[in-house]
């Protein structure tokens, strides 16, 4: 499709290719094998995006917790091992030592407070897990008909916009067919014309030679 300018403000439009309406691949075998030919030597597109689109958003750039995360989901690498000396109650290997007492003291404090957080959160979520899950799976649903109800939305517009397409190119076609017609019909009666002149000529020119003729004659 290219455009020109008539004059006025808004280019005219002048369609040079109806994918809709075209079918001289299908009418002409030979001409998709030149095409499917022409495409193979012109090789493949370019990979690289079109200026207009924008780059790739950097998902987490303030969270590298999460950014590594999701570069080691990306790279299908495992989770690294539970590291579970931390819910281990280890006796001091130097019963004399003070010091080794105070540290397997601590550690007994510190996961006797993380028992208590867990029977905790437990009860939390006896008391309101039932109801906040229920409102989760309400909310889920909720976008997932939000969200294929815009699907279908969009289906209907793009079925919408290829009929529009298709019967904007099928009238284009038409009235291009009836042109191409008529310019064939045109051609034809110039050519008509022309050959009607060139044997007008000859009988011209026999006519001259026979007068030439009769007048020496004479």
């Amino acid at each position: 499709m290219s455009s020109i300018t008539n004059g006025t403000a808004q280019p005219s439009m002048i369609y040079d290719s109806l994918p809709y309406y075209d079918n001289e691949l299908e009418q002409y075998p030979i001409l998709k094998q030149k095409v499917e030919k022409e495409l193979a030597r012109e090789g493949k597109p370019p990979q690289t995006l079109h200026p207009g689109v924008p780059p790739e958003p950097t998902l987490f750039a303030n969270n590298p917790m999460l950014q590594a995360e999701l570069e080691r989901v990306s790279n299908h690498r495992l989770l690294p091992p539970l590291d579970t000396t931390r819910y281990q109650l280890p006796a001091p290997t130097t019963p004399e030592s003070e010091e080794e007492w105070r540290k397997a003291l601590g550690n007994a404090q510190a996961q006797l407070e993380h028992q208590k957080t867990r029977h905790l959160n437990l009860a939390l979520l006896q008391q309101y897990g039932s109801n906040a899950w229920r409102i989760h799976n309400y909310l889920n649903e909720a976008a997932a008909q939000n969200i294929e109800q815009a699907l279908e939305e969009l289906k209907n517009l793009t079925t919408e916009v290829n009929r529009d397409r298709k019967n904007y190119q099928t009238r284009l076609g038409t009235q291009l067919t009836s042109l191409e017609t008529r310019w064939t019909e045109l051609i034809s009666s110039i050519l008509q014309i022309e050959m009607a002149n060139v044997a007008l000529e000859v009988e011209i020119d026999r006519l001259n030679k026979r007068e030439v003729e009769l007048a020496a004659a004479l």
